[in-house]
């Protein structure tokens, strides 16, 4: 589906090939932009706030009709947010808090144009089985998930053994609500 110039302003490669899986064309122009928001934030909110701040930092991609878009995803359990794990023993601890617990994964999304902003967020609930100290050291130590949200990547093993069911999209928790940026980017 042809759109405008779309400008995806992310690294991540997840958010790249789902974009190519849809058939969506972009490019990619990134800058490096601090993950920090104001800490009485609702924690729901948080992922959109950070999409929409990683956007206005990236505004000056923006040149004629071009839309970019920004995205960015946070675990949640238990109302507190779970980011991407600083070392071994982080990722450890992180996975055995969502060890046979349901977890949220907010993806916020901000599309922005010269003169049009829209924010919106997928909502996915991820319910792990327990996973076993052994499991958790197999994980952390083949797959390295230090630069994943919540010290893991659904679409790895831990995804495939251990997650037993989820209520939302997939892509979502592979950090884009797909079905949300079409329909967005049809009405944008």
């Amino acid at each position: 589906m042809q759109h405008k110039n779309l400008i995806l302003a992310s690294k991540s490669p997840r958010r790249k090939q789902l974009l190519e899986m849809a058939g969506i064309p972009f490019t990619i122009r990134t800058k490096e932009v601090e993950e920090d928001y104001p800490e009485d934030l609702p924690v729901m909110e948080v992922a959109p706030y950070l999409a929409r701040k990683k956007a206005q930092a990236c505004r000056d991609f923006i040149q004629g009709d071009d839309i970019l878009l920004s995205a960015d995803s946070v675990v949640i359990q238990g109302g507190i947010i779970y980011g991407k794990p600083v070392d071994r023993a982080d990722a450890k601890r992180i996975l055995a808090i969502l060890s046979g617990q349901m977890h949220t994964v907010v993806t916020g999304v901000c599309l922005l144009s010269k003169d049009k902003e829209r924010i919106f967020a997928g909502h996915s609930r991820v319910f792990f089985d327990e996973l076993s100290e052994a499991e958790i050291d197999y994980y952390v130590d083949t797959f390295q998930p230090y630069d994943k949200a919540g010290a893991y990547a659904i679409q790895e093993w831990i995804g495939l053994c251990k997650i037993n069911k989820i209520e939302g999209t997939y892509a979502n928790i592979m950090g884009l609500p797909v079905d949300m940026v079409y329909k967005e980017l049809q009405a944008f």
